[in-house]
């Protein structure tokens, strides 16, 4: 079995408490390798997912009866698209687990699948009442994205108008809800609307999780030169060298 370079000062005990847990039913040796590869997956996701996706399969030849494990599996391979492997992981971590928890993000691999009705069809289903406050939220953009997916660009908009996108409270999730009601409601030609609601995307996103900045000077007709595309395109035609070396 191929395993992957773990820097020394991953030691596995970084991973949440929860995971730690399941992870006991594991000899220690076995536990500790598996932890340090989680550990591995969830420092890499965002910024490598392809390296993630590695560190995450070798964790799951290690212990593919942990749901943890399955579920970190799942997570690496909708980050590199591929839909069918990270739907197979979720629904077994939730045979595991009993949990709901995955139901959002198993109906996203179903649009990523290019089977937006079935994740329509899943927002209905009973498992959502069973979704925590953000998950439900989580549920709603998978909705909204699959109405969109399908041409039903003005149920889109309607899918999104909720108690969450209404509240001036700022939670993890809020960005992301007025960044995707804003885009909706361009795609229908209300751009003065999806202004304002970009705006309020960027208040509320102190993590950077959108590009809203972005989208409100692109709205607003503003330009972004790129200085060292400009400096290149000023270079003398034919020079053998870029500007400044010599």
């Amino acid at each position: 079995m191929k395993r992957l370079p773990i820097p020394d000062d991953v030691t596995g005990e970084e991973i949440d408490k929860d995971v730690r847990q399941e992870l006991l039913s594991l000899p220690k040796t076995l536990a500790g390798d598996v932890a340090r590869n989680l550990v591995m997956v969830a420092k890499l996701l965002d910024e490598d997912p392809e390296k993630a996706y590695g560190y995450s399969r070798v964790a799951l030849r290690l212990a593919s009866r942990v749901a943890a494990v399955r579920e970190a599996a799942g997570f690496a391979a909708y980050a590199v698209g591929k839909y069918s492997e990270a739907l197979a992981e979720f629904r077994a971590a939730r045979r595991m687990t009993g949990s709901a928890e995955l139901w959002p993000v198993m109906a996203d691999c179903e649009r990523g699948l290019g089977r937006p009705e079935k994740a329509l069809a899943m927002a209905g289903e009973p498992e959502v009442q069973k979704l925590d406050r953000a998950g439900q939220v989580e549920m709603r953009l998978v909705a909204a994205g699959a109405r969109r997916d399908m041409g039903q660009a003005d149920a889109a908009v309607v899918t999104l108008q909720s108690p969450e996108l209404a509240s001036n409270a700022v939670h993890p999730w809020t960005a992301r809800l007025r960044y995707a009601y804003a885009d909706a409601l361009l795609e229908v030609g209300r751009a003065g609307e999806a202004r304002d609601w970009f705006a309020r995307a960027l208040e509320a996103d102190q993590a950077g999780a959108t590009d809203a900045s972005d989208r409100l000077a692109e709205l607003d007709g503003v330009q972004f030169t790129d200085v060292l595309e400009e400096s290149e395109d000023e270079a003398e035609p034919g020079s053998a060298e870029a500007p400044g070396k010599g």
